[in-house]
């Protein structure tokens, strides 16, 4: 029997600027300036953000294209 790290167990609840910037097709000066601009939940952990799934998905799914 082979022990699994917790992470792998369960499903990240956040993206990184990186994440969104793929997901969006955008550089990531772009990306940082969208998480500056408050368009959805982060939080700092040292130099590193992270971005609530839940919020952004929200915030992705009410732009009108």
């Amino acid at each position: 029997m082979s022990t699994t790290p917790i992470e792998s167990k369960q499903e990240s609840r956040t993206y990184t600027v990186e994440d969104i910037a793929k997901i969006l097709n955008i550089g990531r000066t772009s990306a940082y300036t969208l998480v500056k601009e408050g368009h959805f939940r982060f939080v700092r952990i040292g130099n590193t953000i992270r971005i609530s799934k839940k919020s952004f998905d929200t915030w992705l799914d009410e732009l009108e294209f």
